[in-house]
This record gives structure tokens, sequence and C-alpha cells, in this order.
């Protein structure tokens, strides 16, 4: 989708035409318009029942084949960033397969600063993504054609504003795109192949292959990854723009593929389980988005990547693996594998980069779906400071948490009788002691996050910024999380 900002106006007499809407009533160049087409736009948003709520749309023909949108953002006064993007991406929706190729949206005597023209076509970027890349038989109809957008009467300083949130919208694209790409495509060794791009960024790459984390004692990622015949990859991305001060450290899961391994998930749904890469998905996409906007922090992206499948070598239901850390665990299902991978990735960061601050990102549990449905992720953490900028970053964005406990009486379910942990509790309280398990392996002193996304990564439905598939969740959560709390102001 091609943005562009004009301070003219443009009164096209064909194409499309979006003027805005409070509730209650036309304002700006609707008015002017409704003139113009002698009542016609009141009398059409009258026999729609149509009163300004926050993303309506009203459609109606002014002159000649000119199609024109009324469009609503809310109760005056009250429209906040994401009603813009919402109202961006409401125009998007209406028109993307309407067979027209160009929309201007007028804001003329509307009264907004740049700020909201900037979101009101952010929010168009992100609703205008489609995952079209294996369709081969789609019928005319059902293809995009709507591939620019144009703010007429745009404020001064409206493409300045849109900057970085383009970088955040091609970070979010790219989180989209790893995880709705099938598992034949996307394993760790193209998965990094893929994240090599963010070096045109200036991210610095480093990967680490089997034999390096065998040398290194990553028995618990490693034990996910025997029954694979593809090999496992950490990757880990390095964005320093932020002098000498201490980094941020984002872990991701990157699960490609999740048969359960030998305790193996039911078939029905089990496609889906391509996604469960998603936390890794997302701290790719926020390094990106980092890195396209200069963010003036240093963060560390740490994904482990690997494929649970089941095999001959595949690990068993018993068997007892030794972490990074030196830690025993005792695998109980072979389904709970995430965790194995995340507690070797975050043992080595901290070894190696001596963080004060660790997040990480993980489709980990189906139980945090039953839990909080698709509305919000889990979000686990040690410090209430932390936690409280997280929940903040998460409402300012619309990725939002809901935090979950982490008190003591659940790390003893948890407890082997053979070795030093299980690595599933009991079937209550599950993603409660996946977090427990997690928090097992980070250092005293460090502050940690554990963000359960497994309901909010994938959309079996259209949402307000995206159609139903990928969701890009975690990377304009995490981009302004780093924003708000450690770039240097």
């Amino acid at each position: 989708m091609r943005i562009s900002f004009a301070t003219a106006p443009a009164n096209p007499d064909s194409g499309a035409r979006v003027v805005l809407a409070a509730k209650g009533e036309l304002i700006g160049a609707a008015t002017a318009l409704d003139a113009e087409l002698s009542g016609a736009v009141a009398r059409a948003v009258a026999a729609a029942r149509f009163d300004g709520e926050a993303a309506s749309v009203v459609e109606l023909l002014g002159h000649g084949s000119m199609r024109v949108l009324v469009v609503g953002l809310g109760e005056p006064g009250k429209i906040d960033a994401a009603g813009w993007e919402k109202a961006g991406a409401a125009i998007v929706a209406k028109l993307l397969t309407s067979g027209e190729t160009a929309v201007s949206v007028d804001f003329a005597g509307v009264g907004a600063d740049a700020e909201a023209a900037a979101h009101l076509a952010h929010g168009a970027v992100l609703r205008a993504y489609r995952f079209d890349k294996y369709r081969t038989t789609m019928k005319d109809k059902a293809k995009p054609t709507l591939t620019s957008l144009t703010i007429v009467n745009a404020p001064a300083g409206s493409d300045t504003a849109f900057a970085p949130l383009a970088a955040i919208a091609a970070g979010v694209m790219l989180t989209r795109d790893l995880v709705s790409e099938p598992a034949n495509v996307i394993y760790p060794e193209s998965f990094v192949e893929r994240a090599r791009v963010l070096a045109d960024a200036g991210i610095s790459i480093d990967v680490l292959d089997e034999a390096a984390m065998r040398r290194l004692g990553m028995g618990a990622l490693l034990g996910v990854s025997l029954g694979s015949e593809r090999e496992a990859r950490m990757l880990v991305m390095r964005w320093n723009g932020g002098g000498d001060a201490k980094p941020v450290v984002l872990v991701g899961k990157g699960v490609t593929f999740d048969t359960g391994g030998i305790s193996l998930k039911p078939p029905a749904g089990m496609e889906d389980m391509k996604w469960d890469m998603g936390g890794a998905g997302a701290v790719t996409g926020a390094m990106l988005a980092l890195a396209g906007r200069k963010a003036k922090a240093n963060v560390i992206g740490v994904c482990g990547l690997v494929e649970n499948m089941p095999d001959g070598k595949a690990q068993r239901p018993g068997d007892v693996v030794t972490s990074m850390s030196g830690q025993t665990i005792e695998v109980i299902n072979t389904d709970a594998e995430g965790r194995l991978v995340l507690c070797d990735a975050i043992w080595w960061a901290q070894e190696e980069f001596a963080p004060e601050v660790v997040v990480d990102l993980a489709t980990l549990t189906g139980a945090i779906i039953i839990s909080l449905g698709h509305e919000f992720g889990g979000i686990f953490a040690n410090d209430d400071g932390l936690a409280a900028q997280l929940i903040a970053a998460g409402a300012a964005t619309g990725d939002k948490l809901w935090r979950m406990p982490l008190d003591e009486p659940y790390d003893k379910l948890i407890d082997s009788q053979i070795a030093d942990m299980k690595n599933v509790g009991p079937r209550e309280g599950g993603p409660i002691t996946a977090a427990k398990f997690i928090q097992r392996f980070v250092k005293p002193g460090v502050k940690w996050a554990h963000l359960d996304i497994a309901g909010m990564v994938w959309a079996s439905k259209d949402g307000a910024l995206w159609a139903k598939g990928a969701t890009g969740y975690g990377v304009r959560l995490l981009d302004r999380f780093i924003a708000d709390n450690f770039e240097a102001k």
C-alpha cells in the first residue's frame, strides 16, 4: 500500500473519496461535499442509520462514478491514535477488493494534527496485508485492487510523523509473513535466512548451529530437535542504537512446527502448529521495526528455532535432559517443548550479555487461551514495574496483556522425583506452572517477563487491523515498550 500526503485539496470525479464524520455530525469536507451533492451525503447517512461510530462506514455515489465513503471517528475530542488507525483500516477493508485502485481521504476542516493523519495511514497499511502467495485460482473479484491511499489537505508534517510508523508496519509485515508460511518453507535454517534481511537495516546477525549449542550444553533445546530432519538453530540479532546502555534482551520461542513429538497432538487442527514460532516471529519483526526507525536503544533478539517431530531418535516421555544451566529436567510430556527451548535460550542470553531485563514471547500453552480467549496475551513477571511497562505498551498499541500470578505454591508443582524438575505440572494452572518452569532459569537480579501469546498470533476471523490469519501480535507492543522505557530522549 503506497501512502502519500498532500497539503492541497483534491476533487476527483472518479475513484474513491473519503470524508469523515464524528459521532452525531458530519465534519470538515463531509459538510462541503454534502452541499456539493445537494444533501446526498446527509440522506445516505440517515438511510443507513449511521451516527459516526468509530470505524463505521457508509458508501454512496458522487459525481459520475466517484465512490464516496463517509467514515466515522467516534466521540469528538476523544479520538486517539487507535481510533485513527481503526478508521484507516476500515477504509481499506471496504475498498481492498472493490475494484478501486486509489483512494483519497480529505482532512479539510477536521481539526486533526499530523499524528492523526499518520496513524490513519498506519491503520490502512496494516489492514491492507494479505498472504495470497500460494493462491493460484483466486477469482478476480477476490483479488486486492487497492494499491494507494492519499491524505489530502494533510496537516503539515504528516509524512515525518508517518515515517517511524512505516518502519513499525514493515516489522509487522515480516512477522505476519513468517507466521503465515507453511512449515515446509519456514524451518530453523530457512527462518534464519529470511532474517538475514535485517542486516540491511543495520542489525548484526549471529547464528549458533547444533554443534555450537551441543558444546554449550543446551540439552533441553536440542532434546526437542532430536526427532527432526531439520537441524536446530539459535538466531541472535543485535541492534546497537543506545550507546553504552545495557541491552534489553527479547527471547522468542521458534518451534517452526510442533507435532507434539512422541506425545503426539490430535490430527484435527495440527496444521495450525506452523505458527508455533509466533514468539520468534514477533521478536524478529520487532527488531526490524526498531532498526527501521533508528531506535536509540540497545536491544538483542534471541530466537530458539527447532522443529518438534516424532521419530525413532525423538526424546521420549520419561527422558531426563540437562539444560545449559546444569539443571536437569524430566520430560513428562514431549508436547511441552517450548519451555525446553526457552530455558536454554534465556540462560545463554544471560551468560552472553548480562542483561538487566529479559522479556520472552511464546505460543506456550493452549491453556492460556482457555483462560483469556483471544483478547489478551498472558503476562507473568518477577517485577511489578516491568509488568506495568509492558501492560501499558500493550494498551497503547492494542496488543493487550493481562497479568497472571507467579505465586510460590505453583513452583513445587513441577518438582520431579528423579530430576531437578519436570517439564509439566498438573492440568490445573498450566500456564502458571509453565511460567514457573521458565523462571527457574532466570538469574537473581534480572527483571524478567514471560508473555504467553498462544491465543494472539493467529486469528480465525478479521480484526480491526488484520484480515483473518497472522496478526503480527507483539511487534508494536515490543516497539512501544522499548520506545517508552529504554530510548534515550
